[in-house]
């Protein structure tokens, strides 16, 4: 293994695809989330607003949002109470 690779670390504790909230996503739910789990991101709920689906993801302190259509948004205007 060359150096430089063991530098490289896994950030991610927990794919998403293993979350409890998983099998409640869309299909491009489902394709954003997992590309956001690639940065680290991880699921944390999915918030059901006027009969749409919004998935909450958190990565170090910052927050993602996927709409049903997959949208990403990394800049939400969301407050989430731990």
């Amino acid at each position: 293994m060359q150096p430089q690779n063991k530098q490289m670390i896994e950030r991610r504790t927990e794919p998403p695809e293993q979350s409890v909230w998983w099998s409640k996503l869309t299909l491009a739910q489902k394709f954003s989330a997992s590309s956001l789990g690639k940065f680290g991101y991880e699921l944390l709920f999915i918030r059901n607003d006027n009969g749409r689906s919004s998935a909450v993801l958190t990565c170090n302190g910052g927050v993602a949002v996927v709409s049903e259509d997959g949208d990403i948004n990394t800049t939400p205007n969301i407050e989430i109470r731990l």
